[in-house]
């Protein structure tokens, strides 16, 4: 099982379910690597089997071209993202995407990241040119990239339904990297998690799961999107997409309405008042995510927060981090009409409290020279992403307190702050290409420009392979005093390490 072929451009290599057939990108052994793609991990989630937990898939016989990307949950090729995400049309869509620069290489025992796309859990795509893992086989690790169900088919609360079903294919995927990943020279005891998103999302989720422990070693969680849906939020969302959809909200109720029905109705379902731009941030701001992981006292047993400071997870090491301006740019448009109002009281529209808006506020007197469009963007970049990164990181040091498992593992926090030349703000999704090193590749300079510094790619990128080997990202870990934050594209006159790097949310924590 461990002999490789190589014809041409061709190689191959074995998993449990059978033989697969890539493609090299390179020469063999001169700094190439080879990709297989599409390889499912379950059987497709249609008919008897839409709203299941993921079955395995089934073997075959032969050789198996895994030479093109598999279908995608990711139905919408606009996407809701700044991230190219191809939507690739068919039914099997729980596909595992492995680039390796040892393929049959059983005992290579290279480090391993598995990579889970974002896209607000009802959108992206494993298959973009951004997740191609070319710069880190380069660098010795193996990267393998998920898909998962998306939106109401993956998440939705159903009656006669098992809960969090692309929970469960994150589970299932990851469980394929443990049992296949060392035929492709990975070393299934040297795993990586990381995403960004709704992907950061599900890597703190898959953090505090104490189901999950057993199949991944260490964590990234790049600007995460924690979703969290209580159950009464869950079930609520699902019986008015049952109504707009003029069906019972049960398991043969749903199945009779097509995938792609339930996702045009889905955004109204998830927010009453999806076209009121005001009541969308009031729900985001107050309950989170329509869609996503939701906390069904069973797989997932409590909010991931509670799970990290009990001590799930305390053994593991994380990466954690946003970026300065994620979504500081979405009332960009507006800033005009909102020039001459108030921050204080636009914040109040938003249904901010008085006290926490006068703290906010005072910890941010600088930013307030950006005008209110971009304050009130910031508040909710704040509020969603960057304030996970300090409430995720004081968990974990209560955790490693109450724990009383293994050694406990070190959080490192980051952020990145240098703004896009195309875009004005270091925004959500801008460190995407400098933690994969692909600025090159041609969708990258409508967000970084032409000329992006590789300088900051290297540090972002050799920060995450040296996570990944087992080494320590480069800078001192967080501690609640002190708040040790690296900054990637900070000022060239500022220090790259800084004390209290997140000292601008703490009003929001």
């Amino acid at each position: 099982m461990t002999d490789i072929t190589v014809a041409t451009r061709f190689a191959e290599a074995d998993t449990v379910a059978g033989r697969v057939r890539g493609s090299w990108r390179g020469e063999p052994g001169a700094g190439g690597s080879a990709a297989f793609l599409g390889i499912p991990f379950a059987k497709a989630p249609v008919g008897e089997l839409r709203f299941a937990a993921p079955v395995p898939a089934a073997p075959w016989e032969g050789v198996r071209d895994a030479l093109e990307f598999g279908a995608t949950a990711h139905r919408d090729a606009s996407g809701i993202t700044l991230i190219p995400e191809p939507a690739i049309p068919g039914d099997s869509t729980l596909n595992v995407n492995v680039f390796t620069p040892a393929p049959g290489r059983n005992g290579a025992a290279l480090p391993v990241i598995v990579w889970i796309h974002g896209g607000g859990y009802i959108s992206g795509s494993p298959a973009s040119p951004w997740y191609d893992g070319r710069a880190f086989t380069r660098d010795g690790v193996v990267t393998v990239t998920i898909s998962y169900r998306l939106g109401f088919d993956g998440f939705g609360c159903i009656e006669g339904a098992p809960s969090n079903r692309g929970v469960r294919d994150w589970l299932l995927a990851l469980q394929w990297v443990q049992d296949n990943i060392a035929e492709f020279g990975g070393d299934p005891a040297r795993v990586t998690i990381a995403g960004q998103s709704a992907g950061g999302g599900a890597v703190l989720t898959l953090l505090g799961m104490p189901a999950a422990q057993h199949l991944f070693h260490a964590a990234w969680a790049m600007s995460a999107a924690l979703a969290d849906v209580s159950q009464e939020r869950a079930r609520a969302a699902a019986e008015r997409l049952a109504a707009l959809a003029g069906v019972t909200p049960t398991r043969e109720g749903f199945a009779s309405v097509s995938e792609q029905t339930l996702h045009g109705l889905q955004s109204k379902a998830g927010d009453p008042e999806p076209d009121d731009r005001l009541a969308v941030a009031r729900s985001l701001l107050g309950d989170g995510l329509p869609w996503g992981p939701s906390v069904d006292g069973e797989l997932v047993p409590r909010p991931t927060i509670e799970s990290l400071r009990a001590g799930v997870g305390a053994d593991k090491p994380l990466v954690i981090g946003s970026t300065d301006d994620e979504f500081t740019m979405v009332l960009d448009g507006a800033a005009r009409k909102l020039r001459f109002i108030p921050v204080g009281i636009a914040l109040a529209k938003l249904g901010v409290p008085r006290a926490r808006r006068r703290a906010y506020l005072a910890d941010n007197r600088a930013q307030r020279r950006l005008g209110t469009a971009a304050m009130l963007g910031r508040y909710v970049t704040d509020t969603v992403f960057r304030s996970t990164v300090v409430r995720v990181a004081e968990a974990r040091a209560t955790g490693a307190q109450v724990s009383a498992g293994p050694g406990h593992a070190a959080t490192w926090a980051y952020r990145f702050s240098w703004p896009s030349p195309t875009k004005r703000w270091a925004l959500h999704c801008l460190d995407v290409p400098f933690w994969f090193d692909c600025l090159d590749e041609p969708h990258v300079a409508a967000i970084a420009g032409d000329a992006p510094p590789h300088r900051l790619a290297a540090a972002v990128h050799g920060a995450a392979v040296g996570l990944a080997r087992g080494d320590d990202p480069g800078w001192r870990p967080w501690s609640d005093a002190a708040g040790t934050t690296r900054v990637f594209g900070g000022a060239a006159s500022a220090p790259d390490v800084i004390a209290d790097g997140y000292r601008s949310v703490r009003a929001l924590v």
